[in-house]
């Protein structure tokens, strides 16, 4: 018997889980995996190391493809990128706004792809509408004056939070289970199979040793380090992006440069605000990973020939994720990498019932969790097909919470009187903070103001928590779950959080806004210390 671990045991005794099949990380497709075997009849528990959506998932542009910008050097991941856009479209429209998407080039650009970017599109089965400069100018007037040529696609918005949240309620409500803030250190394996793995509360301290007849690695980017617990040596590339926010919605649909993926090439509306980037950086370890002053001037001035009014736009915040690309450690330029996923059975390697899915793209996130559900299905001799793909998605759907753009004037007409605001930025009241203290994939877990940012649009707007941070925590407190000393500790954890994107962009505005929020909270709670 061979035990793996990074980290010393307790003396503790542990307590023993057991599961039909454990899943590594929550994002998007660990979420949508959980589902996708709960829809078959097979209960599974999936274990995160913070929270949903705390890697990938959670840091990138929420553009659901049309698939066009892959077309010229990644025909199979254009091809599912459009498969996946139309059928999202129809199982969680609550949770999708169909923008649509224009592919636009200016003066200096590359002719020969713009020439032959139609012709692309063709071969993918994309739609590809060619338009008029003076139509594409008059539905995007941040367009610049100097373009030269301009497509329609079908791209659209898609909020990746209540994505996965839905996921993984409707997926709990179907028999999952959920541990948060839960992390690997080591698996215990006997005669080429995993017997248990060990996990650790990160909160608690507490640890739990679980048997499962088969685990899924879904750990995005960390895949490559659960794999090495394992003994299994994946290959796995770092490639960070960073992308910013702006204060405001800028544009009606995606606005994408119409050249080959580079950086700076894609806009993204969301509800009330924007998202531009991204970058493609490669990373040696996942230890920082945070969006830096350089990379957000390279954004801009990348963007702004398209779209000259980023020139003097109000920034708000800039985030970095990592996508884990497999791929060749020599390849120069990770923008020519496969935007395609991985599925891996590492009975190949000699561990019989554990599995890895990587790589891949929001958009094709259900796809993912389909052909891994396909391959412990059939390890575990079980028939049912996938229902993922003719089954609208249910649970959290309908709160909306996490999703910007709802207006002063809609929630007016709404609220009831005792219904309090306690986010003035993106209209968040009192009652959506209860519902989320009532959300399913919060059940036995410690409240902060983090788990709350991260189900509802807390701290995401122009003052970035600023404000709300504040009267959220009271709130926390008048409902008895926050005690004692909590409320200034959690206060200073979100506001770090906060910070690390907004350091990139204090110019102009947001400059005065940081200060106003340091004279606040460092004055009042002097969290300065």
């Amino acid at each position: 018997m061979n035990s793996y671990s990074n980290g010393s045991v307790s003396n503790m005794k542990k307590q023993t889980l057991r599961t039909p099949v454990l899943i590594i990380g929550g994002g998007v497709t660990g979420t949508g995996l959980a589902r996708d075997l709960a829809l078959r009849g097979i209960c599974s528990t999936l274990i995160e190391r913070r929270d949903i959506n705390a890697g990938a998932s959670g840091s990138n542009h929420g553009l659901l493809h049309s698939g066009a910008r892959y077309v010229s050097n990644d025909l199979e991941s254009a091809q599912q990128c459009k498969m996946e856009n139309e059928r999202l479209k129809r199982l969680v429209p609550d949770l999708i706004d169909p923008t649509g998407g224009i592919f636009a080039a200016v003066a200096g650009d590359d002719e020969n792809y713009i020439a032959d970017f139609p012709g692309l599109c063709r071969k993918a089965g994309i739609r590809c509408r060619k338009m008029d400069i003076e139509e594409a100018l008059a539905l995007e007037p941040i367009l610049s004056k100097s373009l030269i040529a301009a497509y329609e696609v079908d791209d659209a918005s898609v909020d990746p939070f209540g994505l996965s949240l839905s996921n993984m309620a409707d997926a709990i409500k179907r028999g999952a289970s959920l541990m948060l803030h839960t992390r690997v250190t080591g698996f215990t394996i006997n005669r080429g199979k995993i017997q248990s793995v060990q996990v650790i509360n990160t909160k608690t301290s507490c640890e739990t040793s679980i048997e499962a007849g088969y685990i899924v690695n879904a750990a995005g980017a960390w895949s490559g380090q659960i794999a090495a617990m394992a003994g299994i040596d994946l290959n796995i590339t770092y490639s960070k992006g960073t992308l910013l926010v702006t204060h405001s919605r800028l544009s009606n649909r995606v606005i994408n440069r119409l050249r080959s993926p580079s950086d700076g090439d894609i806009f993204v509306p969301g509800g009330t605000i924007s998202l531009l980037g991204t970058t493609s950086v490669r990373l040696k370890s996942l230890d920082i990973i945070r969006p830096t002053v350089e990379e957000v001037d390279h954004i801009i001035d990348e963007l702004s020939p398209l779209l000259p009014v980023l020139n003097t736009t109000r920034y708000i915040r800039a985030y970095a994720g990592v996508r884990p690309l497999i791929t060749n450690q020599d390849l120069e330029d990770d923008r020519s990498a496969s935007r395609g996923f991985a599925l891996f059975d590492h009975a190949d390697d000699n561990v019989e019932n554990l599995v890895t899915i990587t790589g891949g793209k929001l958009t094709t996130y259900r796809h993912m969790a389909e052909v891994a559900a396909d391959l412990i299905c059939q390890k575990m001799g079980i028939t049912a097909p996938c229902a993922t793909a003719e089954t609208a998605l249910t649970g959290k759907a309908d709160q909306r919470a996490t999703t910007p753009g709802q207006s002063p004037r809609a929630w007016m007409k709404r609220h009831t009187k005792d219904d309090v605001l306690l986010c003035e930025c993106e209209m968040v009241s009192k009652k959506v903070v209860d519902e989320i203290l009532n959300d399913a994939t919060l059940k036995s877990e410690p409240v902060d103001l983090r788990s709350i940012g991260l189900r509802s649009r807390i701290g995401k707007g122009a003052c970035q928590g600023s404000m709300c941070s504040i009267r959220v925590v009271a709130h926390l407190y008048h409902q008895e779950v926050l005690h004692g000393n909590e409320g200034p500790a959690t206060l200073k954890d979100f506001l770090h959080d906060r910070w690390i994107g907004q350091h990139a962009v204090l110019w102009g505005s947001q400059l005065a806004q940081a200060e106003l929020s340091e004279a606040v909270h460092c004055g009042l709670f002097d969290l300065e210390k």
